[in-house]
């Protein structure tokens, strides 16, 4: 399947089992042929050391390929990302036999292992194949104990040991699932399939009917079917494409995939726990952040999932609507008002972070996470998220947070941050960090504007310390220093200061966008994490440099790990595996790089860029407020069309063209092409 990019085939096994694929639902992930799985939400440990707890997994069943027929047989190894599956295949010269492993689509309580075998020849002798299954009940985070078996299932339950918070909840597991046998035979049937499943809940009613559930789709011949429909019906929601390299398609593809199979279903009523950089196949103790939830989620992964699946971007927000106690709790701590979201984050909302220093100087966490309700409020118009479920209390108390947190300076006559970290790790307890002043910034404009919009009493504060606070810019040198007192030329683990202009939407003229895009493209880390490359490429488009833009592009490709695309946080393999963060940066760089999308207060900007690279691009699903669109360009033309409204009538929509003012309708069904040219989407003006 060398011409498809959404099926990743090899022959043989990555060498170390960190790049295994993964299969994962917003409830239940496990890496293939792993002893352990996670269940969202579930950590174990008090505060610094709390992880994702780990239960042991009946997934981890490898088929056998016979030793007296090895040389015989074809294997294959394949993650089909168009139906969510891993798939093993043995094929012998009378008998083919696969064997799935997915987590399904619409029971998000469910995992399944499904072996098939198949004659290919005319005899008619029993095929027997052997398997190799490695399971113990226990797990070092959970104390269980067995059950008696129900339906044919074996039944494993208990519950955390140690709670995040002193006093705090111990989450229950219960887990019913289908015994393994060490071999299978094919009698006289011409093909046969055995279905082995595991359920996960919360409690025994609930495995017990989700299992149930499962039973019967199994009995309709149904189970796989209606996994493969579902994600038949995402991937038809929202997809991207263009006409370029192969590995470039291969690794959106992967993007798009392990990041949209870690989502909550449309209409999934279960609370969604968050996004953690390693998704949730990984953080067990030691491993890929423990699982914790980061600025990450907010501002990386957030802004491509909100242009595709706005209802799943809604529960990365309510998220942290949950977690908002916590951060008011996490604000007191350190002597502040309002809210201070947690560095690392995991059911409470009280800081995690098993070294103290990020927890009390990452502060742009809280920046990042009011960005991501400023997009969504921008691109959807949800006033009853904010007005009936809890956003305006999450934008209200990082508002006050940061007006209790900056510090007047008589000399400068402006507001200073002091003692903070930086996006850019390599330097703590430095003072006025550009990045972080400017998201305080966005922060302070966007609770103002919010606030009017709802009819709130706007504090005097707000917009006075977002008019003062400093801003460092050196005009010698026309660029921004990284902090106070940074000297040029100093390395830097992340450009952060290149996020201003985008994702951050801060006005840069030009050539202030230019002279920090160069000057910290020579200073960034070779060694740092992923995401820069990804937004020097996103700002060399903005400057249609577009072949500076996939220099930086290229750089990514070392931080994938073939065959099944998964992610490293560095480039040399270590850090966090399946590292969800850089995939988003990623996805920004392509959605809203190549494309020129912004999501700003007045419409969806485009401004679309081809190259010799990339000939043509297609999104469909581009959602803006409750429209779904396909826009796609080339080298001469755009073209969008809307394709579904919103149940309860959507805002009807116009496109506006930046050079000659010109406005097309976009009615439903309707499709408007352009000589290529910047615009913007909005409301259709009356």
């Amino acid at each position: 399947m060398e011409d498809d990019p959404t099926v990743f085939t090899t022959h043989s096994l990555p060498k170390d089992p960190r790049f295994l694929a993964t299969v994962t639902n917003s409830y239940l992930g496990t890496q293939v042929y792993h002893r352990i799985l996670h269940v969202s939400g579930v950590y174990n440990g008090a505060r610094g050391d709390t992880h994702r707890a780990d239960l042991p997994s009946p997934l981890n069943v490898h088929l056998v390929v016979p030793a007296c027929q090895r040389a015989s047989i074809e294997e294959t190894f394949a993650l089909d990302t168009k139906t969510g599956t891993f798939l093993h295949t043995l094929r012998g010269p009378d008998f083919l036999a696969s064997h799935r492993i997915y987590a399904h689509r619409v029971l998000t309580h469910l995992l399944v292992s499904s072996v098939c075998i198949a004659r290919l020849g005319s005899t008619g002798q029993p095929i027997t194949l052997q398997l190799q299954a490695d399971f113990t009940p226990h797990s070092d985070d959970l104390a269980l104990q067995q059950g008696p078996d129900f339906r044919g299932a074996r039944y494993l339950y208990g519950h955390t040991l140690v709670p995040e918070e002193p006093g705090g909840p111990q989450p229950e597991v219960h887990m019913f699932w289908t015994p393994v046998p060490l071999s299978l035979t094919l009698l006289e049937e011409e093909e046969q399939t055995w279905d082995f499943l595991t359920v996960v809940g919360g409690s025994q009613e609930e495995a017990k009917g989700q299992f149930l559930e499962a039973s019967s789709l199994q009995r309709a011949g149904a189970l796989y079917s209606s996994h493969v429909d579902a994600w038949g019906t995402l991937w038809e929601a929202c997809g991207l494409d263009l006409v370029g390299p192969f590995p470039l398609r291969q690794a959106l593809r992967g993007c798009l995939y392990y990041t949209l199979s870690a989502l909550p279903p449309a209409g999934h009523p279960e609370p969604f726990h968050g996004l953690s950089p390693g998704g949730l196949s990984n953080g067990r103790q030691g491993e890929c952040y423990w699982g914790h939830v980061f600025w990450d989620q907010d501002f990386w992964m957030f802004p491509s999932i909100l242009l595709l699946d706005p209802e799943a971007a809604r529960s990365i927000l309510e998220y942290r609507v949950r977690t908002l106690g916590g951060a008011l709790l996490n604000s007191k701590e350190l002597g502040f008002q309002g809210a201070k979201f947690a560095w690392e984050s995991a059911t409470s909302g009280r800081e995690v972070c098993p070294e103290e220093i990020y927890g009390t100087q990452e502060i742009h966490v809280n920046g990042a996470v009011m960005l991501a309700f400023q997009l969504y409020y921008q691109a959807t118009q949800d006033l009853q998220l904010f007005q009936e479920a809890g956003g305006w209390d999450v934008v209200r108390a990082v508002a006050d947070f940061w007006c209790s947190r900056v510090t007047w300076c008589v000399e400068e006559q402006n507001y200073h941050l002091r003692e903070v970290m930086p996006p850019d790790e390599y330097h703590s307890g430095v003072n006025n960090s550009v990045y972080t002043n400017v998201i305080t910034l966005t922060s302070l404009c966007f609770a103002v504007d919010l606030a009017r919009d709802l009819g709130q009493p706007v504090p005097e504060q707000w917009a006075k310390v977002a008019e003062k606070i400093k801003v460092p810019f050196d005009p010698e040198k026309n660029y921004h220093p990284e902090f106070d007192g940074y000297e040029l030329g100093e390395i830097v683990k992340q450009a952060d200061v290149i996020l201003l202009g985008y994702p951050v939407p801060y006005p840069l003229s030009p050539d202030v966008r230019r002279k920090n895009l160069e000057i910290y493209e020579a200073v960034t880390s070779s060694e740092g994490p992923a995401m820069s490359w990804s937004m020097f490429a996103v700002g060399w488009m903005e400057l249609k440099e577009i072949q500076k833009a996939h220099e930086q592009l290229r750089k990514c490709f070392s931080n994938i790990s073939e065959p099944f695309k998964v992610w490293t946080e560095n480039a040399d393999g270590t850090g966090t595996v399946n590292f969800l963060t850089g995939m988003g940066g990623f996805l920004q760089a392509v959605l809203f790089g190549f494309t020129g999308f912004r999501i700003t207060r007045a419409g969806l900007t485009f401004d679309p860029t081809c190259s010799a690279e990339v000939l043509s691009m297609r999104i469909t699903g581009v959602s803006y407020l409750g429209n779904k669109l396909c826009f796609s360009f080339s080298e001469k033309m755009v073209t969008i069309g809307v394709t579904a409204s919103g149940q309860g009538g959507a805002s009807p929509l116009e496109v506006e063209l930046k050079t000659s003012g010109k406005r097309l309708p976009l009615p439903l069904g309707h499709k408007v092409s352009f000589p290529i040219t910047a615009g913007r989407i909005q409301r259709l003006l009356s």
